[in-house]
């Protein structure tokens, strides 16, 4: 059936109208699946793909390198969330264990809760895309990370970044991307870019480098073995330089097939009476309370609350028509304007510290007896408590099989568990579990400590920090407590370690932060600096070079010459904290605690192994029951013991003499040396001998009894008391039973056989010497 040509115009017309439908049919139905290839400087390639799969979402990119390959699907609703005053996006990263052709090893053998692998590198892909949506974006957004391959050669948290970045760039989504991410590793001195996983595990760096167009840096995460400085700088301006060439593909695949992006739906202000009438009744009071550094945290949350309550309360009166909730967000808004003017304004901060000065550091260590390690480190008004508990390398910690694979280590002996209860801020709140924020932190900080650590250690460590008080900063305090308390413990660290925070506050208009009109750098931030700040990049190391490094923007990208002049601030507050933590404990203890555990190799005969286990490990299990002792076999004749207290390993040591059978002192028998046997007993395989009182008969098999082939040790005459000479050839390295031999002291039997055929009693006359 034809249609008259006015209808299709018109029924093309209604569809365009519904644009948001309209966009995903076209997606839909669309054969055309752009791509686009990426060349890094060292020759390696990344693809990204789009539209291919999932049509239905708002865009869906996939991610190629090698054979692993992340799809992101980028999806928002169509209105903004009544009520929110901050961008609603969700990033959900899942490592599939079908994408390494792996089944999962829990009971239902199926992918459960996110690991904490996965909701770090989600948190990862969070801070790097945050910055860029626009203020006025409030509509709920999520971006799901979703394995399609996984080859165990390259991470896949990168290749999610940059698919998450295409994504978001070819959809209707308000974003002021693309951006391009990069691992950098650190080899002999030469940086490495996207390195592999063999590549990582031999490698001094370990750096994401996240940068908008014009070499803007967007965010950096990374740990390092003791980094030097120019190195660190060298790898993040080569890492801000391969982003531009993802971007630049990016940005030329969105003009081709980007989507139209949606208008920003306007968000409701106040007037310019009464905006006019908050500045009013607060500006006064709110200088004055910023500028008054007698403030702690508490105080002047309070009075910024009794001034932000009671001109709500003014202008409310005045103006009734107008939302409270709108009034509240202008205050807000000029409370935040207010601080960062004051920054520039009287160079001072609003504790009345200068830009470069730390707050006041205390240190204490060895705080209680029972604790193998402890330490309270006080910044300001942020308190850390860290312990240190020591234990058997069998508590160390297994990783699952995706994570052992991406990362090569299988189990983990370091382990730092941070926790930031409610009443750290004087909140109340729920105690236990651990949130998103908690594992972050904690993982930041252990990755500033593991370079200092010493492989040989024999202890698996538990270093726990609780967050006291907080004020800014706990993470890089726990750095400092974390480092402290394990020189307490005795644990063998090659320098100790500190961390600081960095802040940044900016000035630029039309959101062009390549082109600052003028900015401050803050050593060791407050909270309140944290928040109405531009950035926290969190930078931690020995003194001789940099462990970690993490950076957070609120703002699209610094420019590389703000990030060389916060790193530098930074390595000046740390040679500072060193300093003062030196003046607590400068180098490992080295006289033992009488709670500090023991370690000790005992070495026992091959054949009395089985008497140390017991059957089904019987006596081992009662070994730790009693003693607390845990003994782990290295080998046919070794073990392991570990005790919690001296007084304890002796004990078990004690027990461990009852498990052997009581004996004379067992003679040292010499390789290839001839012994006199006494037979014990005949068997169908050979006959059971002993070469000393108190021995454990050894079997001498019938194929070592005699030259010629015997089926029963009776057919040579043999009885149970008759002594024999026999070969000793040392012990079986698998049995740890004795080789023994009584032919080869016997003569050699050779037979001289003819290649005639002839038959075998003339073969017999012509050999009469055989027998």
């Amino acid at each position: 059936m034809k249609y008259p040509t006015n209808y299709l115009k018109l029924l093309n017309f209604r569809l365009r109208q519904h644009s948001h439908i309209t966009r995903k049919l076209i997606h839909t139905t669309s054969t055309d699946t752009p791509q686009l290839e990426v060349k890094f400087s060292n020759g390696r390639n990344l693809i990204m793909t789009a539209g291919k799969y999932a049509r239905f979402a708002n865009a869906t990119a996939v991610c190629e390198m090698g054979d692993t390959a992340v799809m992101v699907t980028a999806v928002a609703k169509t209105k903004p969330t009544p009520g929110t005053n901050f961008t609603p996006l969700v990033v959900d990263y899942r490592l599939k264990t079908a994408a390494s052709g792996r089944i999962p090893t829990n009971f239902l053998r199926r992918e459960m809760g996110p690991s904490e692998k996965e909701i770090l590198s989600a948190r990862l892909i969070d801070r790097s895309l945050r910055p860029l949506f626009p203020a006025e974006y409030r509509t709920e957004t999520q971006l799901v990370c979703n394995m399609l391959a996984l080859d165990s050669v390259y991470s896949p948290d990168v290749l999610a970044l940059n698919a998450s970045s295409l994504a978001l760039s070819l959809s209707d989504i308000p974003w002021n991307g693309p951006i391009g991410a990069v691992r950098l590793g650190l080899c002999d001195g030469e940086i490495i870019v996207n390195p592999t996983r063999r590549e990582l595990q031999s490698s001094q760096l370990d750096l994401v480098v996240s940068a908008t167009k014009q070499n803007l840096v967007v965010m950096l995460e990374g740990k390092g073995n003791v980094v030097l400085q120019q190195d660190l700088l060298k790898a993040i301006k080569q890492g801000t330089r391969e982003a531009q060439v993802i971007v630049q593909e990016i940005e030329r695949l969105q003009r081709t097939y980007g989507k139209a992006k949606r208008p920003l739906e306007s968000i409701m202000t106040v007037g310019e009476e009464i905006a006019a009438a908050v500045r009013s009744m607060s500006e006064m009071r709110l200088r004055e309370i910023f500028q008054d550094a007698k403030h702690d945290k508490i105080s002047r949350d309070v009075a910024v609350n009794e001034v932000r309550s009671n001109v709500i309360d003014k202008v409310w009166s005045s103006y009734p028509d107008t939302e409270p909730a709108l009034i509240t967000e202008e205050f807000n808004r000029l409370c935040k304007s207010i601080f960062r003017e004051l920054v520039f304004e009287t160079q001072l901060r609003c504790d009345g510290r200068d830009y470069d000065s730390l707050r006041n550091i205390s240190c204490q260590v060895d705080l209680y007896k029972p604790l193998h390690g402890s330490a309270l480190f006080q910044r300001g008004q942020t308190q850390v408590f860290c312990t240190v508990a020591l234990d058997s390398q069998e508590s160390a910690m297994k990783l699952d099989t995706l994570s052992a694979l991406e990362s090569g280590i299988k189990a983990k002996n370091f382990m730092l568990h941070y926790e930031f209860p409610p009443y750290a801020t004087g909140e109340v709140g729920r105690v236990g579990g651990v949130g998103r924020r908690e594992l972050g932190h904690g993982a930041l900080a252990e990755k500033a400590l593991v370079p200092t650590l010493s492989n040989d250690f024999p202890f698996t460590v538990r270093l726990t920090s609780e967050v006291l008080e907080s004020n800014g900063s706990s993470s890089m305090a726990t750095v400092c407590g974390g480092s402290l308390a394990l020189m307490d413990a005795g644990v063998p660290v090659s320098a100790p370690a500190a961390g600081v925070a960095i802040g940044l506050v900016t000035k630029y208009e039309n959101n062009d932060t390549k082109h600052m009109q003028d900015y401050r750098i803050l050593t060791d931030i407050l909270g309140i600096e944290d928040y109405m700040g531009d950035m926290d990049m969190k930078v931690a190391g020995t003194r001789k070079g940099f462990t970690a490094i993490q950076a957070d923007l609120k703002i699209p990208g610094i420019p590389l010459k703000v990030v060389m002049e916060a790193l530098q601030k930074a390595t000046d507050a740390k040679t500072k904290i060193l300093d003062i933590m030196a003046e607590a404990i400068r180098e490992p203890r080295k006289v033992k605690k009488e709670c500090w555990p023991v370690t000790e190799r005992i070495t026992v005969e091959p054949q009395q192994r089985g008497q140390v286990i017991g059957a089904g490990g019987i006596n081992l299990k009662k070994l730790y029951i009693e003693t607390g002792c845990t003994a782990t076999t290295e080998d046919e004749t070794t073990f392991t013991l570990f005790a919690p207290s001296q007084s304890a390993m002796h004990e078990a040591k004690e027990m461990i003499d009852t498990f052997l059978v009581p004996k004379e002192r067992i003679p040292d028998l010499e390789f290839g040396g001839i012994y006199t046997a006494k037979i014990t007993e005949l068997r169908d395989t050979g006959v059971m001998v002993i070469l000393y009182n108190g021995m454990p008969p050894a079997l001498l098999h019938n194929s070592q009894l005699d030259q010629r082939k015997v089926a029963h040790p009776s057919a040579l005459g043999l009885e149970v008391g008759q002594e024999i000479q026999v070969k000793y050839f040392g012990r079986d390295p698998v049995s740890g039973f004795m080789r023994l031999s009584r032919k080869v002291l016997q003569p050699t039997v050779s037979i001289v056989r003819s290649l005639n055929k002839t038959n075998p009693s003339e073969e017999q006359n012509e050999n009469p010497s055989s027998s």
